[in-house]
Parts: structure tokens; sequence; C-alpha cells
């Protein structure tokens, strides 16, 4: 997706100039989503659609950043609207950003009922 983005914003490049805006959001996106894509990695067989505690993943980004697939796909679809100029496109963000607040404490309630003061420890070292 990300690279289907940046192709149309290299061929639209012809018509539209590359303005400052333009280039922060390719940089917004090109690190937004592959950190996401680093952060789906790391989370592994973790990885579920519904909050299931398989394992505490707590190495890599997530020794930084409870959240990084929330974090760094906000990111990433923040560089998208700006290097689309679609500032509309934002009020995606205000259904996003709760959305994804909503789904990181079910899924703390879920991690907390597995692993009890482990992932109380782990939380307090780590950001969202």
């Amino acid at each position: 997706m990300v690279l289907l983005a940046l192709g149309y914003a290299l061929w639209d490049f012809r018509q539209n100039p590359w303005t400052p805006m333009r280039v922060v959001g390719a940089f917004l996106a090109i690190a937004g989503f592959g950190l996401w894509a680093v952060s789906r990695i790391q989370l592994g067989q973790s990885f579920a659609i519904r909050a299931h505690a398989k394992a505490l993943v707590s190495s890599g980004i997530y020794s930084k950043i409870r959240n990084p697939v929330y974090v760094f796909g906000t990111v990433g679809f923040a560089g998208i609207v700006l290097l689309f100029g679609r500032p509309g496109w934002l009020a995606l963000l205000a259904i996003i950003v709760p959305m994804q607040i909503w789904r990181a404490r079910r899924e703390a309630r879920v991690l907390k009922a597995k692993f009890g003061d482990e992932y109380c420890a782990y939380r307090r070292k780590t950001w969202f």
C-alpha cells in the first residue's frame, strides 16, 4: 500500500510540485509504515486481530512502546494525508486514534489478566 502511494506521489510530482508538506508527508509515510512493518514482524506469533495473550513481547521496539503497530500505523497514515495534500482525510484520524486507544486498553486488560505483575512492570517501563 505504501509503495503504491509513493509510486502515485512520484507520478503526481510532474503535475504538482514537492512542497515541504509533501516531503514531510513522504518521510512520515515511509518511516511510519516501515516501523509498523518491523513492529508487526517483531510481534510474530503473538499477533491477533482480537485481544489474545499468547506471549508478552517486550523486546525490540516493544521494549520502548507497548503498541508500536498502532503508533506507527497512525504516523504512516498521517504521512499519507500530508503527502497527498488531503486535509479532509485528517477527519479519519479523529476516528482512528480513539479506536486505537480503546483497542490498546482492551489488550492491556487481557495481558494484565494473563501475565499479572510481569505485565505491570513492563507497562511502567514503556510508553503507550
